[in-house]
C-alpha cells in the first residue's frame, strides 16, 4: 500500500528540485506541466501538478515518519546541502510523542518535517517545539486531530 497525494505548484521547476532533495530521488515521470515522484521509502507516489498560482494554508504541514534517527540527520544532512532546512528540533515533546526532527519548506510555504518518535508522552508538545509548542492556533494545529 502507498499513500498518493498531488499537489498543486506555481513553481514546477523550484517544487521538483525541492522534492528530490527531500525523497533522495529524481521524478519517475516528467512533463512540462507535471511530475511524479514513486518512493519505496516512504511508500509515496507524489504527483506535482502546474498551476497558475497556490494558496497556502496557514495551518496545514506535512510528515514523513522514519525509522530511526540516523535517516533523520541523513535527510537534514541532504537538505542542509541544498540550503533547505528551517529547523532541527532533538528530542522535542510534541502532540503526545517525544521526537526529534527536521523541518524544511516547499516553494509553495508548505511545511515538512521528518522526525522520528523516541517515545510516547503524557504531555501535549514543548515550548521550543515548532509543532504544539507555540500558543496560537497555527502552531497547535498539528495536534488538533489527536
Amino acid at each position: 500500500m502507498k499513500m498518493h497525494l498531488n499537489l498543486a505548484t506555481s513553481d514546477l521547476e523550484r517544487t521538483v528540485e525541492f522534492y528530490a532533495t527531500l525523497l533522495g530521488e529524481r521524478p519517475s515521470k516528467r512533463f512540462a506541466d507535471y511530475a511524479l515522484f514513486i518512493t519505496e521509502r516512504p511508500p509515496l507516489e507524489l504527483a506535482l501538478s502546474a498551476v497558475t498560482s497556490v494558496e497556502p494554508s496557514d495551518d496545514a504541514h506535512y510528515g514523513i515518519v522514519v525509522e530511526s534517527l540516523d535517516e533523520v540527520h541523513r535527510v537534514a544532512g541532504r537538505l542542509e546541502k541544498a540550503g533547505l532546512v528551517e529547523a532541527v528540533e532533538h528530542e522535542q515533546t510534541c502532540c503526545y510523542a517525544n521526537q526529534s526532527k527536521v523541518w524544511a519548506i516547499d516553494p509553495e510555504k508548505r511545511r515538512w518535517e521528518i522526525y522520528v518518535v523516541h517515545e510516547d508522552t503524557e504531555e501535549r508538545g514543548s515550548a521550543g517545539a515548532s509543532c504544539c509548542g507555540g500558543s496560537d492556533e497555527a502552531s497547535n494545529a498539528c495536534c488538533a486531530a489527536y
